[in-house]
Formats: C-alpha cells, sequence, structure tokens
C-alpha cells in the first residue's frame, strides 16, 4: 500500500505532476468538487496543529470527502496505553485514508506498516513533514517559476525543524541547488541530513550565525521558529528563541526578488510589519498546502484503487 512518509518518497516527476494538479485545482476548484464523494479521511493528530490540521480537513471536505477526526492524543485510546499499529489497524475499518502527526519519530512509517490504506505523514517529532514542503515547492514554483539555481537561507532551528530537513531533501535534487544554514550553534542542521542528503547530492552549503550578512545573495530566506516543544530545558529555549528576529530594517538588505518564506506557527522571528511587504509569503504558502494535500489525497486513492 502506498504512503508517503518522506518527500522523498516522491519522485521529482510525481511532485512535477502534484504541482500541475495543484495548478488545475485553483484554475478550476468545481472541476473537483466531488472527486472523492462518500470517501473519508482520517486526521489522527497526536500532537497540536492547526494549519496542518484544518488543510487537510479543508482539502478533503473541498474535494466532496467526509473527515473523521482526532485532534489530541488524549481523546483516543492512546490515552489508555494503546499503541500506533493498533490505533490505525482500527481506523482502516473506517476511512479510505489517514494523515497522522505524532510527536516521536518514526511513528509515521510504523503507522504505514501497519495500516491496510494509504497514510500521510503530517509531521513525526523533529524528523520530516512532507506535505509542509509540497507547500513550499508549490509557493517556489509559483513565486520562482523554477527549482534549479536557487539558494536558500535556511535560519532558525535547524536541529528539530523537520520541514527544514524535508525541504532540503527536496531542493537536493534540483540541479545548482546552494544552501545557507543559519543558526545557533546549539540548533546546527543534524550531521546525518549533511551526511545522507546534501553531500551526497554535492549541494554547496555555508554554515553562519549571522542572518544579516547573510541576506543579499539568497533567492529564499526560509524563516523557522525555535520549538519549545523540542527542548528538554527550558533556560535553554528562553535563550535561544529570539535569536532571529526577521525586520522591516533588516529586510531592506535583501534583493527585491528575494521571497520569504516561513511553515508557522511564527512568534517572534517575524515582525508582523514585514506582512506588508511583497516578498513575504508565508501566508500564501498555508494556501498552497491546501491545494498540494488535495492533490495527494488523489494521488494516493487511485493509487490504492480507492478512487
Amino acid at each position: 500500500m502506498r504512503s508517503v512518509i518522506d518527500v522523498l518518497d516522491l519522485s521529482v516527476e510525481e511532485i512535477d505532476e502534484l504541482i500541475e494538479t495543484a495548478e488545475d485545482i485553483i484554475a478550476d476548484p468545481d472541476k473537483y468538487a466531488h472527486v472523492c464523494d462518500r470517501k473519508k479521511l482520517a486526521t489522527l493528530f497526536f500532537e497540536p496543529s492547526t494549519r496542518t490540521r484544518m488543510s487537510f480537513e479543508a482539502a478533503m471536505y473541498e474535494l466532496g470527502g467526509h473527515v473523521i477526526s482526532m485532534s489530541e492524543a488524549s481523546s483516543s485510546s492512546a490515552a489508555k496505553g494503546e499503541s500506533v499499529a493498533d490505533t490505525v489497524k482500527t481506523v482502516s475499518n473506517y476511512v479510505d485514508i489517514i494523515a497522522m502527526r505524532h510527536p516521536k519519530e518514526g511513528a509515521a512509517l510504523v503507522a504505514a506498516n501497519n495500516a491496510s490504506i494509504p497514510v500521510i505523514n503530517a509531521g513525526d517529532g523533529g524528523h520530516c513533514h512532507p506535505t509542509q514542503t509540497l507547500a513550499d515547492l508549490l509557493t517556489i514554483h509559483r513565486e520562482k517559476k523554477h527549482f534549479d539555481n536557487l539558494t536558500i537561507g535556511f535560519c532558525g532551528d535547524l536541529k528539530f525543524g523537520r520541514t527544514v530537513h524535508s525541504l532540503c531533501g527536496a531542493m537536493a535534487r534540483y540541479p545548482g541547488s546552494k544552501f545557507v544554514l543559519i543558526s545557533p550553534e546549539e540548533l546546527k542542521l543534524p550531521s546525518y541530513v549533511k551526511r545522507n542528503v546534501l553531500d551526497p547530492a554535492g549541494i554547496q552549503y555555508t554554515q553562519t550565525t549571522d542572518l544579516e550578512d547573510s541576506m543579499e545573495n539568497l533567492d529564499i530566506l526560509y524563516m523557522t521558529r525555535v520549538q519549545r516543544e523540542r527542548f528538554f530545558n527550558e533556560e535553554d529555549y528562553l535563550r535561544l528563541k529570539d535569536r532571529y528576529i526577521l525586520t522591516a530594517e533588516k529586510m531592506k538588505k535583501a534583493p527585491e526578488s528575494m521571497i520569504v518564506m516561513h511553515p508557522l506557527p511564527r512568534v517572534n522571528e517575524i515582525s508582523v510589519a514585514v506582512d506588508d511587504d511583497p516578498r513575504a509569503c508565508y501566508f500564501k504558502q498555508v494556501l498552497n498546502g491546501k491545494y498540494m494535500r488535495m492533490a495527494l489525497i488523489m494521488k494516493l486513492l487511485k493509487e490504492a484503487g480507492r478512487l
């Protein structure tokens, strides 16, 4: 049974097809309004979420389908000690496809290995977040018109940032990609991402702690928050949380063609004054995520013979 746990589960050609489908949905949404009639999506979220959960649910409703939702672990049998494997085996009897978020790395893979229907990873701990990456890729496609020869600055929490890890993997497959890794020493990109993703692809990357001096040569600035929920020590979080704050003043140093992206939620790392800058694309990402999730739901249901 085909599931999507990592964005690299999808080939470049498949991502191109999903983008083409998403663009067609944007152009003619009525064409897709009944594609998933009588089909059901389960959103199993063992960790808090606003955008991702609601985006999946909106995507399924706009395809004409239905949603069964679990928005927190405490409201499910997980609170009684039920395993992820048993949960998805049970839920597979009720729905046609599952979107799951879990705080533990690898939980989505366990779910996919035990479900009898497609599973979409909606974020597993600090590992990866493939559908956010699909939203990111559609945003880049719509704003930049291409994926090759782009210089991307990743700023903030690169250690635990699953959205960063996923987008690094996706963009490493396009020729000429260059990365500028901007973070405190304590939150640097994990060595396994460099070893398994960047180095084999021959990606040129630099590491720095300075945001302002890095901006002038970027095509994309990908901001991230420092994630309180990933820290064991509150003092470390408080010390690092406001390390990078993008302001309207700092944006003056950026090229006019640079775009600013952020997977959200935002805390303090982007000033609200930046929202009015035409280069700010983070709320466009939110909408683009819905379209790409619609495209992915249709693809997986078709491959599973359920559509």
